[in-house]
């Protein structure tokens, strides 16, 4: 089934032929969008109410969608605040479409699944039970009945069907219906056998007392035949695999055989920080609820990673030398150690140089393991990464021939001098061959490498490569990526036989796909500006132009007339990536009237985001409140500042050791931009976001007092030692290392520049970013005795906010901040 001499031909081809595109050619220049026209659309009267109540009045739009089994159909599923459950819905590609009831729902559950070899069975899980469909009839059968639930299922290269329960392993033959324990996993001490006594009383206990000694030979004697019983007798099951009480397990996978699995974990976290709570005051019960939460960077300390080889069939383990690995003994910290000993002199203690640590590396943006074995070979490749986040690794083991003596083998190191990415991680087997995405040369693009050979680019230059599916045939890899402009996203593929890409959509939008079972077709979800996800039906190999499958959008939305921004490109002094942005412009703009513009600034949350795209923005609310502040007079600016996503790792990379600096400029960039060509009063100009945002509205109103006439921060980051460790110390490093950077980068130590009316909307219930953050921010600002802030609380939201009710309240207080200060 592996193509491995078409992988040999791709490699010698040389592999990357990005303008070979067909139907339409995607050179790496970035092509512009055309302006919009300088009248702007006109909508129909919204009001808060309508913009904030339930989604559900924009239309019951497509979730969790897959295909069926056979390509015939698709599934999807349509949430309702009035249901309990989401309906699932099968719709058949000729548009037919009805309601599946409860009892049909096991049936439609095998978008995760796997197939056997011939690809006649698929095995999958339904609610944490096994399953298994024949494909050419569809009928299904249930294989486990029980409240342990099944994870990780896969064919073995003999037919059987492997699967995990808690930390046990199983094997099902579904000839004879047994299910074979593989590898049980126990995080206890290993039982030891008896041995001789070591010290003097023990010894001497031994020797002198008789009943002592019969009942330690027998003991010695019982452990040993417990060894032969368990060879021989077939009842027995596999030794357990001790990893004792102080680790915890991150990772299992099995190789194709099931002979060998490799094993990630790590020495448990010894106790939970006293700061890891948070309290709930809305209960049932009318008391106060404390609920354990994340750790903060400040107090994390995680684990070095330890990889254990298991060769089940001898009983036999290995750990493996992850200290070999490239790098891994260079110190990463010298310069940051040197910028805070020249700030802080003798008051700043140069931390103990200590071993680097590893961890799996998770791409934050797939569901995939970090442990992945040859498909039908026992070779497994993992990646794992530095805690220390500089460095990112693919390594090798061949176990065909060896179990004890295969060596480790690097496949490729990935360094990067700030953080490497948490996205843009996926990697995968081709044949012989391994496929991964990389930012070396500053984008993320797909290379393949052959495990003895040279990695060779696939699809490279300044686009960000995603979402990789191989075909069945190992003859295409199909991916995501906006080669013609970062904001628009397409489906393309990469023939590896002859090095050519495809352009399979040309929507103008933003686009994902699913590839179907049969490889033959695409099941698309695309969106615009102004129109929310719909499901498309294309041809996997671009021989027809998509075709709409769904139409869940209501006609009261539609009948809006929704205004689609105008996107700018900035040129920006700092950097030669310009700055993107959405221009929103007021009912009955004239560029030409003397009069100028109130206008308010938009800032995304999530730092690594971007919004300025083609394609229905997750800030859907955020969209419709624009197109209200500009039926109201404002134009209004929503940008893509540095530290975006889709812009390259070095517009990524700009607020290393420096968060907030950088994205301030790209806003003042922005109020200077607005002044000059959307006659906006560069004095009257507001500015509000959330989570990240509402950081950037603090940094914006502390550090530059004079830019903004006011601003909203909701839910926003006040001192970035309180938050996470894997988002915080990617940037910052940690505090006990780099706290120069967290003084820098946190808006509590720039506090005293307040001078502009500011209003903080915290929800209470945040266990992204802490009500915490809120509570230190006020008392540092009533010390400062700063006068011109006000706090909303919002006592049962996390951190996206659940209730239309608190939406509401929330935006009726950011537009009177803008109408009493910009107006």
């Amino acid at each position: 089934m592996y193509k491995v001499s078409l992988l040999v031909l791709a490699l010698a081809i040389g592999g990357c032929a990005q303008h070979s595109m067909t139907p339409a050619s995607t050179q790496q220049t970035k092509a512009k969008i055309p302006p919009a026209s300088g009248q702007a659309q006109k909508t129909s009267g919204l009001t808060l109410n309508q913009i904030m109540a339930d989604p559900e009045w924009i239309g019951m739009k497509p979730y969790l969608s897959h295909w069926r089994y056979d390509s015939k159909a698709v599934y999807f599923d349509q949430y309702s605040s009035s249901e309990p459950y989401p309906k699932r819905v099968e719709l058949q590609l000729d548009g037919q479409h009805r309601a599946l009831i409860i009892g049909e729902r096991y049936q439609t559950d095998q978008e995760d699944g796997v197939n056997n070899a011939d690809n006649s069975l698929r095995a999958y899980i339904y609610r944490g039970n096994l399953f298994l469909s024949d494909r050419k009839s569809g009928k299904v059968r249930q294989l486990t009945q029980s409240s342990e639930h099944v994870t990780q299922v896969r064919f073995l290269t003999d037919g059987r069907v492997a699967y995990r329960q808690g930390d046990q392993f199983f094997a099902l033959d579904l000839a004879t219906g047994l299910a074979r324990q593989l590898l049980d996993i126990r995080l206890t001490r290993s039982p030891k056998p008896p041995g001789e006594p070591q010290v003097f009383l023990a010894q001497e206990q031994q020797a002198l007392i008789g009943w002592i000694a019969k009942n330690q030979q027998k003991a010695k004697a019982k452990y040993q035949a417990d060894k032969t019983w368990q060879q021989q007798d077939l009842a027995s099951t596999p030794a357990p695999i001790y990893l004792g009480n102080d680790h915890e397990l991150k990772d299992v996978r099995l190789s194709a055989s099931g002979r060998y699995a490799l094993i990630a974990y790590s020495e448990k976290r010894k106790e939970r920080s006293k700061t890891d709570i948070m309290p709930n005051y809305i209960t049932f019960d009318g008391t106060v609820e404390s609920r354990n939460v994340r750790q903060r960077v400040a107090d994390a300390n995680p684990a070095p990673l330890k990889l254990m080889l298991a060769d089940l069939a001898n009983q036999d383990q290995r750990i493996l030398a992850l200290s070999h690995l490239p790098g891994m003994d260079e110190d990463v910290f010298t310069k940051v150690i040197d910028a805070n000993q020249k700030a802080y002199g003798d008051a700043y203690q140069v931390p103990e140089k200590k071993d680097r640590k590893l961890q799996l590396m998770e791409d934050w943006g797939a569901s995939e393991s970090s442990l992945r074995w040859h498909p039908n070979k026992d070779i497994v490749a993992f990646m794992v990464e530095a805690v220390d986040n500089k460095d990112r690794w693919i390594a090798s083991v061949n176990l065909e021939s060896s179990f004890f003596n295969a060596p480790l083998l690097t496949q490729h190191r990935l360094h990067d001098d700030a953080w490497v990415n948490y996205d843009f991680n996926s990697f995968g087997w081709a044949g012989e061959a391994l496929y991964y995405l990389s930012e070396e040369t500053g984008y993320s693009n797909l290379y393949l490498k052959p495990l003895t050979g040279v990695a060779k680019a696939l699809v490279q230059g300044p686009q960000e490569v995603q979402n990789l599916t191989l075909s069945a045939d190992e003859q295409h890899i199909y991916y995501v990526s906006n080669p013609v402009h970062p904001g628009i996203y397409d489906v393309f593929r990469m023939d590896l036989i002859s090095g050519s890409i495809q352009q399979l959509t040309q929507l103008k939008g933003m686009t994902d796909y699913q590839l179907s079972p049969d490889g033959q077709k695409l099941l698309l979800t695309h969106s615009k500006i102004n129109q929310p996800n719909e499901l498309w039906l294309a041809h996997a190999d671009g021989s027809n132009s998509p075709t709409q499958l769904t139409h869940t959008v209501r006609d009261e939305f539609k009948a809006v007339d929704w205004q689609i921004p105008q996107i700018v490109a900035m040129n920006s002094p700092y950097d030669e990536q310009p700055v993107y942005s959405k221009v929103f412009y007021p009912k009955g703009y004239d560029a030409s009237q003397s009069n100028a513009y109130p206008a308010v600034m938009f800032v995304h949350g999530a730092g690594y985001l971007q919004n300025v795209h083609q394609g229905w923005s997750g800030y859907f609310r955020e969209y419709m409140f624009h197109n209200l502040l500009a039926e109201n007079g404002y134009v209004v600016m929503d940008i893509d500042y540095r530290a975006s996503q889709g812009y390259g790792r070095d517009f990524r990379t700009a607020i290393y050791r420096n968060m907030g600096h950088p994205e301030v400029e790209d806003m003042k960039l922005g109020v200077q931009w607005l002044a000059e060509n959307a006659q906006v009063d560069a004095n009257r100009v507001g500015v509000y976001g959330g989570s990240y945002g509402g950081f950037l509205t603090f940094m914006a109103l502390f550090t530059e007092p004079e830019l903004f006439q006011a601003g909203a921060a909701l839910r926003p980051v006040s001192d970035w030692a309180h938050y996470n460790a894997p988002y915080t110390s990617n940037i910052l490093n940690t505090p006990q290392i780099d706290p120069q950077a967290y003084r820098i980068s946190s808006p509590i130590y720039h506090a005293d520049g307040l001078t502009k009316p500011l209003l903080i909307n915290a929800p209470m219930l945040d266990d992204n970013v802490f009500f915490q953050d809120v509570v230190r921010l006020v008392q540092r600002l009533i010390e400062l005795e700063k006068d011109n802030f006000e706090t909303a609380l919002f006592p049962v939201e996390p951190h996206s906010f659940k209730e239309p009710s608190s939406w509401l309240d929330e935006y009726k207080r950011i537009f009177k901040l803008f109408e009493e200060n910009l107006k």
